[in-house]
């Protein structure tokens, strides 16, 4: 064996010695740990509480599927008839006048993000509809980011009409694999062709910017194969791309046991499917940003991580500086300065709630002082790889004890290379970048103190 296979070799066994479950950190806490303790009246003090100058960003959550993806760990239903559908427009919009009243009038959004489930359920004429809701309550600018989530085999003409009206200028379209055994794997086919198709009609339609969204750890990839997906997508030529790890988690989601587990990826594929796709981004020219995502270097996401200012959210990584994010519809997540207030799930109760002129938030959790710093430390690893304990400490007023405990914390993972201390600056060293989940973990005060069961790391 060569010196820079056993490298190899020892570096893959490494990372299969700290692979375990552990959370995706799009917040912290996480939603796992979110209680009934926090309710309606909770999310209308912080939405009151707001400072008013400063722009807020909303999450629409549409949760109505045509077709039930096996991979599918989002809050959604399969609907054959477009009644719930429209219902849900209807509320939705009572929804957005019902927040602007808690936060006032004419606030500027910053960003509006709409996911799902699949966004484009909704009718092209109803986007509308949402969107005029949206221009009555708030503030829209040319600077307001307008971005939606889409199912690529149903973006009919129409509905691209109504994203160029509505000013929409980046979508995310789900990929996930061109092979056509995966896919029958995941009961989700659509064709390289199709694909190329919408997104060439896409740009035709003023959309700015395309993102491809792939996974690994599908049932029957294989490395040849999930390579050729990826150069296929290159091919497409997105600004960005996200390259997320499949969770299987069949006792959250049961359509999940539809997939054979003898046919899933094992640990050591799924890191090999995962490095093979960031090796062919990279050197198709794109920037890794943090753990999962890739954008060309003049883009928006890779100028946020040159300059500092790049952030995570429930939506991944992000250019949004907002403060305050509502989230909207059944399921939804609000972040405050305060804490997070989630929507109920159910939509028949999330209907009636919004129905009522109530708020529909069923649970949350407010921060304290720990749980803030501990926030700031974990997505600044996310985001950075690279986290100044002592300052972070006393920019939370914490006590100077910080440094030793964080250090004797990590101690495990210095050990093994996973990160290295430079003074008081933790870094997560090149080959420790694929657990950087892992390295967020040991900043998490939950993990193991209450429910919540995980994806694997890699």
């Amino acid at each position: 064996m060569t010196i820079i296979a056993e490298k190899e070799d020892a570096g893959r066994r490494l990372l299969l010695k700290h692979d375990r479950p552990v959370p995706r950190y799009t917040s912290y806490p996480t939603a796992p740990h979110f209680h009934p303790g926090i309710g309606a009246a909770d999310a209308a003090r912080w939405m009151g509480e707001a400072d008013p100058q400063a722009p807020i960003s909303l999450y629409l959550h549409v949760p109505y599927c045509r077709q039930m993806c096996w991979y599918c760990g989002c809050h959604t239903k399969i609907v054959a008839r477009y009644q719930p559908v429209a219902d849900f427009v209807a509320r939705l919009c009572d929804e957005i006048a019902l927040v602007a009243r808690r936060l006032g009038q004419g606030r500027r959004l910053g960003q509006v993000h709409w996911g799902g489930g699949t966004p484009n359920m909704v009718a092209a004429d109803d986007i509308r509809r949402i969107h005029d809701s949206l221009a009555a309550h708030f503030a829209i600018d040319a600077a307001s980011e307008h971005a939606m989530e889409l199912d690529p085999r149903a973006i009919a003409p129409e509905l691209r009409r109504a994203l160029q009206d509505c000013g929409v200028k980046r979508v995310s379209l789900g990929i996930q694999d061109f092979d056509a055994e995966v896919q029958s794997a995941i009961n989700r086919e659509q064709p390289f062709a199709l694909v190329e198709e919408q997104v060439a009609a896409l740009r035709i339609a003023g959309i700015r910017s395309i993102n491809l969204d792939l996974i690994y750890g599908l049932p029957r990839q294989t490395r040849a194969g999930f390579a050729r997906s990826v150069e296929l997508a290159l091919a497409l030529e997105p600004e960005r791309f996200a390259i997320f790890g499949y969770a299987h988690v069949p006792w959250m989601k049961k359509h999940q046991r539809l997939i054979d587990d003898a046919v899933l990826p094992d640990a050591t594929l799924r890191l090999e499917l995962a490095r093979d796709a960031a090796a062919i981004i990279e050197g198709a020219g794109y920037r890794r940003i943090g753990l999962d995502h890739f954008a060309l270097p003049a883009d928006p996401l890779a100028l946020a991580l040159d300059g500092g200012t790049l952030r995570r959210n429930f939506q991944g990584y992000t250019t949004d500086r907002a403060e305050t994010l509502i989230g909207l519809g059944p399921s939804a997540i609000s972040a405050f300065a305060q804490g997070y207030a989630q929507n109920a799930a159910d939509i028949p109760l999330w209907g009636r709630a919004i129905g009522e002129g109530r708020l529909a938030t069923q649970r949350g959790l407010a921060l304290d002082a720990e749980d803030r710093w501990r926030r700031a430390a974990i997505e600044r690893l996310m985001c950075f790889g690279t986290l100044d304990v002592a300052s972070l400490a006393a920019e939370f007023r914490l006590p100077d004890t910080r440094l030793a405990a964080e250090r004797a914390r990590l101690a495990p993972l210095v050990a093994d290379g996973i990160v290295e201390w430079h003074g008081s600056r933790l870094r997560v060293t090149p080959s420790g970048e694929p657990l950087i989940r892992v390295v967020a973990a040991a900043f998490d005060a939950y993990l193991n103190a209450g429910p919540g069961r995980h994806s694997r790391a890699v």
